[in-house]
């Protein structure tokens, strides 16, 4: 039998709601999955837009080890300080090199080896900041140097540039998922090469919401076409995520499986 290392995924964290159903859950499903390295996308942890060192902290001191985010990241400017200091809390490696912060990690866990973690962003439709692609060939090669597993947030707008950074990665990562659109998608699989997928996992927060947002606030701005103060919603808190089974020696997934808690009727 190959040795395993077993990973989890939180999905997009969303404001005081989704950070409360984490701490509620995730220690659960850490045992359920027997879980060795456990990652979380914490950029809309401030309210829906952000995070901080405090925020940060408290994700670490519920067993996350690496934080990965996106471009709402950059609406709190307490994130800079939090980039300068902290290597496991990662900013897309494809913005410009002079911003604080790092792309992407290799964690050592020890006995269990090492595990790296890149955090891209898209371009379609997002801000037009350097080619993910020709980052993700650069930094998939340095961290092959000390690791063959190796996990990639891919936070994007579009389903197409997603899946293209799926193929494109197949074979030379364990893992790609897609956060940003905060909708799970229903694709999970293991691609051909033995790269486990899914175009985004989803959104751990209140789902009585538009992605987030009081819905009323939100139908404001659709109808009327104007802008409206971003108003966090609170009520039907759900949890979403990936566990992904990796074999240590190849970096190719074994098993992947995507969950919502609690389940849609």
């Amino acid at each position: 039998m190959p040795q395993t290392l077993n990973i989890l995924f939180i999905g997009d964290i969303v404001g005081k709601p989704g950070f409360e159903i984490t701490q509620t859950l995730l220690k659960s499903y850490i045992q359920k999955y027997e879980i060795d390295f456990c990652i979380a996308n914490g950029e809309n942890m401030d309210n829906g837009k952000g995070i901080d060192e405090k925020l940060a902290n408290q994700l670490f001191e519920l067993g996350v080890q690496v934080i990965t985010t996106g471009n709402h990241l950059w609406d709190n400017w307490g994130a800079k300080k939090l980039l300068s200091s902290n290597r496991n809390v990662l900013r897309p490696l494809n913005y410009p090199a002079e911003n604080p912060g790092n792309g992407f990690v290799v964690f050592d866990l020890g006995e269990k080896g090492k595990v790296g973690v890149l955090n891209l962003q898209g371009r379609v439709y997002m801000q037009p900041i350097d080619c993910p692609f020709h980052k993700a060939d650069w930094a998939v090669e340095k961290m092959r140097e000390q690791t063959k597993v190796i996990f990639v947030d891919m936070h994007a707008e579009t389903t197409s540039e997603k899946i293209a950074m799926g193929w494109y990665l197949d074979g030379r990562i364990s893992a790609l998922v897609g956060t940003h659109t905060h909708i799970q998608t229903a694709d999970a699989r293991i691609m051909p090469k033995g790269t486990a997928y899914i175009t985004d996992v989803g959104m751990t927060g209140p789902y009585e919401s538009v992605i987030g947002m009081k819905t009323e606030i939100a139908l404001k701005r659709h109808i009327f076409q104007t802008p409206y103060k971003y108003e966090m919603a609170t009520n039907d808190n759900h949890l979403c995520g990936v566990f992904v089974q990796v074999d240590i020696a190849t970096g190719k997934a074994l098993k992947f499986e995507s969950f919502i808690y609690p389940k849609f009727l």
